[in-house]
């Protein structure tokens, strides 16, 4: 049977997060609706990269089996149909056993904080209007490349096999109005970005040295990280398939 990759972005701010669930809103509850009203039937999607209530996405993809042929020209019709807050940008036939979670090599993250006060960008930013360092996140950033466990940066129960993962870029720039963090790794704990981002910001407002930092990844204890950074300044940016 064919298999199909669906590539989507989205803006998550009134959604329950990307993975459907009961009684709740997500991307993927959105989705399959649209294409079982156009289709006049069920599609089962399975998801690239799970992403929490009220996390954007500017690149993210679902597959499906079926063996209508999918034309390029009902892109316009799935859009049509879908919220304006989702976007379909392409469909395409893949191999039969082709797999948007586990063939993709890695994953991109951005998370985006703003200090002046700014309408436009209230639900797509942290608004952080206090004094930040920003040699001392760039310095931070850099460090965390020196590691590959992370279960410091692992919200509880977490269910995964091991905490390692290879981050291969970690860098903040000052872009737009905006204090942007960017992150690519081949794969990512459950909260790690709004993990390291809370935890690298109270470096950047002297809460904590960057030795106190590095002690808290050394320690592999999600007790020291801070998870309370806010779910809208973050965007799953890209994902990266061979």
């Amino acid at each position: 049977m064919p298999r199909y990759f669906l590539e989507v972005a989205y803006k998550g701010t009134r959604y329950s997060g990307f993975q459907i669930q009961e009684n709740a809103r997500t991307i993927q509850y959105e989705v399959e609706k649209a294409l079982k009203i156009l289709f006049s039937q069920d599609f089962q999607l399975t998801g690239s990269s799970r992403t929490d209530a009220g996390v954007h996405a500017k690149q993210n993809y679902f597959h499906f089996d079926t063996d209508l042929q999918i034309p390029e020209k009902q892109l316009y019709h799935l859009n049509a149909i879908l919220p304006a807050d989702i976007a379909v940008r392409n469909i395409a036939e893949v191999k039969p056993n082709a797999h948007c979670r586990f063939d993709a090599v890695a994953r991109e993250y951005e998370y985006y904080i703003y200090q002046h006060k700014d309408p436009f960008k209230e639900d797509r930013a942290w608004f952080y209007p206090y004094q930040l360092s920003v040699p001392a996140l760039k310095e931070v950033a850099a460090l965390i490349l020196q590691y590959r466990d992370f279960t410091s940066f692992a919200k509880r129960n977490s269910q995964v096999n091991n905490f390692l993962c290879a981050v291969e870029y970690s860098s903040w720039q000052e872009k737009d109005g905006f204090i942007i963090y960017t992150v690519k790794a081949n794969r990512f704990l459950r909260g790690m970005v709004r993990g390291l981002v809370g935890t690298m910001v109270k470096t950047a407002r002297n809460k904590i040295t960057i030795e106190q930092f590095k002690q808290i990844i050394e320690a592999k204890d999600c007790t020291k990280a801070d998870f309370s950074t806010p779910p809208q300044g973050l965007f799953l940016s890209k994902v990266v398939f061979p």
